[in-house]
């Protein structure tokens, strides 16, 4: 078969190349106690949407530095407790889309809650303050400042906080919290399932986020990842930082965070996919330490996957 990356046998034993910075784990803790220390002020507004068995609300809470972010909440219509929840994630750019999307888990009993990410093409807001270029998008977004500002931390600790806050809820059983995504989705569904390790189980498609540098060396900085060209051609053309800036990247890269992850783990990966690179995903895939599975799809790639919404349903609804 045609390959655009390593053969299986290599992605299978991949260990990545972006590097870890060496306070990596300090970063994280101390933004999950900033995360904590603050008073969420959650709202839950009635949507305008009924449904025969579930009941819709727009939510909203105080995410990381103050802003405003915005979620979809869905609770199924009688239920008081013991039900599980799933917490949606969307692609780059993108939105927590319509609800319909997301009533098949609403009438199997679940909670859902689907966050749009900060800054993107939904509700949640991007509160600024952040040093050097917003050319282009938002994982370069503070790359010029201190870890601690960088926008895609905050984004990473707003799906653990909306976990957390999902978990408090009454009518939820803290131990049957799952969550999902593709693409970006995917990539935070495994940073929220590593920051909130209470997640029980993780269905990421594709995901993003991981392993900067190997997309750079792949020349495939073209599409999702095409950020890191801007920079690099605007900001530091000689590339005299390029070991810093890597490095930087290293604190928002999931393959560092999968480690932490405890649940079960389900992940998709397309062998032809140009705008995650399968090394990519792999690199975040064999860090994950805990039950775990890959369906691998030899001629696919950025795109809708065969049977990957029923597996993952499946996976995610199993025991329910």
């Amino acid at each position: 078969m045609p390959l655009i990356d390593m053969p299986l046998e290599e992605l299978l034993e991949y260990g990545g190349r972006n590097p870890r910075p060496d306070d990596f784990d300090a970063f994280w803790e101390r933004g999950l106690a900033e995360m904590r220390s603050a008073r969420p002020d959650v709202e839950l507004a009635p949507a305008p949407l009924a449904t025969a068995f579930a009941d819709c609300f727009d939510m909203t809470f105080t995410g990381a530095r103050g802003a405003r972010v915005y979620a979809k909440l869905l609770k199924p219509r009688g239920r008081r407790s013991g039900c599980p929840a799933l917490l949606a994630f969307h692609g780059y750019s993108g939105s927590s889309g319509d609800w319909v999307s997301y009533m098949p888990y609403a009438a199997q009993g679940y909670v859902v809650a689907a966050l749009d990410c900060r800054g993107q093409g939904g509700r949640s807001e991007d509160a600024g303050g952040y040093a050097g270029t917003t050319y282009e998008g938002h994982f370069i977004r503070g790359l010029d400042g201190k870890p601690d500002d960088m926008l895609m931390r905050h984004v990473m600790l707003d799906t653990a906080q909306l976990a957390r806050l999902v978990m408090d809820m009454p009518e939820v059983d803290e131990t049957r919290v799952m969550a999902e995504g593709g693409s970006q989705g995917g990539g935070l569904a495994l940073a929220c399932a590593a920051l909130e390790p209470g997640v029980s189980r993780v269905a990421a498609a594709f995901p993003f986020l991981s392993d900067y540098q190997r997309v750079w060396e792949m020349d495939l900085a073209t599409s999702a990842y095409d950020e890191i060209k801007y920079y690099f051609r605007h900001y530091d053309p000689l590339h005299l930082r390029e070991k810093a800036i890597f490095t930087q990247l290293g604190y928002i890269d999931v393959q560092h965070l999968a480690p932490r992850i405890r649940g079960r783990a389900l992940m998709a990966c397309g062998l032809m996919d140009q705008v995650c690179p399968p090394s990519t995903q792999f690199a975040a895939y064999n860090r994950i330490a805990s039950e775990k599975e890959l369906r691998i799809y030899p001629d696919f790639g950025h795109e809708g996957l065969p049977g990957w919404a029923d597996a993952s349903f499946a996976f995610l609804t199993a025991g329910a």
